[in-house]
């Protein structure tokens, strides 16, 4: 395993593409925000973001590649995510519709319903969502 630090190891999506995109797209400046399940966080009793804190970002292949700073953290139902909140995903979203249904898609697939060992996990308006804003502190690329 890669040495990360001391920061705590933040993983966007699943190993692949998608985190690579999202990697990507931390680095290029335009992922400012994420969106978790709070689900996701009970599954391994793990804390959630604190404000200030640092993180170190791996790639698929467990290489560290950046830190970055939590600057804001909310949890709200999935009905009341906004516009800006999308936006600040980085991955294209322009409606929160849009934003939605991508999420719907991953939260809803099997990949994430193994790893939360729920078979019929499903969100809906109701489900709570960890909103987290952050900024990338360091790109730790070239450091391996």
């Amino acid at each position: 395993m890669t040495n990360h630090e001391e920061f705590p190891i933040a993983q966007f999506g699943f190993p692949g593409p998608l985190r690579e995109r999202l990697i990507a797209a931390i680095l290029g400046g335009t992922k400012t925000c994420t969106s978790s399940t709070l689900a996701q966080y009970s599954i391994e009793d793990e804390r959630l973001p604190i404000v200030r804190n640092k993180q170190t970002v791996v790639d698929s292949h467990d290489v560290a590649v950046a830190t970055i700073q939590t600057v804001a953290v909310e949890i709200v139902r999935l009905a009341d995510v906004g516009l800006e909140h999308a936006r600040n995903e980085g991955e294209g979203f322009d409606s929160v519709a849009a934003w939605r249904r991508g999420h719907e898609v991953f939260w809803n697939s099997a990949e994430m319903r193994e790893f939360l060992k729920s078979p019929d996990f499903t969100v809906d308006d109701e489900t709570l969502v960890v909103l987290e804003r952050f900024q990338l502190h360091r790109d730790l690329r070239g450091r391996h």
